[in-house]
């Protein structure tokens, strides 16, 4: 059975930190490339960051234009876990951030979502 599984959402004042896990299971985690995505209420879920597979070359990592400088993507496929370390958080990064798997086949999966809201 395949599970992606978000923590480490909350609320948090402007300029604070915030990192986010993702905990998978069920599927072979160091063959799919994996990201966290957010949405917002009546706006369409948006790519925040990814990182490939961890080749012999190395993986690389893409981030929203948004985010650049401020967060971090990295993953352990040890613990077949994957993060987003979040810094110098605003108010409009408040959303829903979900946690996205997907294989070199186009096989995709999606974890249930951890709010993150900042505010003061």
């Amino acid at each position: 059975q395949v599970q992606l599984v978000e923590s480490g959402g909350g609320l948090v004042q402007p300029g604070g930190s915030l990192r986010l896990s993702c905990a998978a299971s069920g599927f072979p985690f160091s063959t799919y490339a994996m990201s966290w995505y957010r949405q917002t209420p009546g706006k369409e879920r948006e790519l925040v960051a990814s990182i490939s597979i961890i080749s012999i070359s190395g993986g690389s990592t893409n981030y929203a234009d948004s985010v650049k400088g401020r967060f971090t993507i990295s993953r352990n496929n040890v613990k077949n876990m994957v993060y987003l370390q979040m810094n110098s958080l605003k108010p409009e990064d408040t959303a829903v951030y979900y946690c996205n798997a997907k294989s070199p086949y186009s096989r995709e999966y999606w974890g249930q979502g951890t709010q993150v809201t900042v505010s003061s």
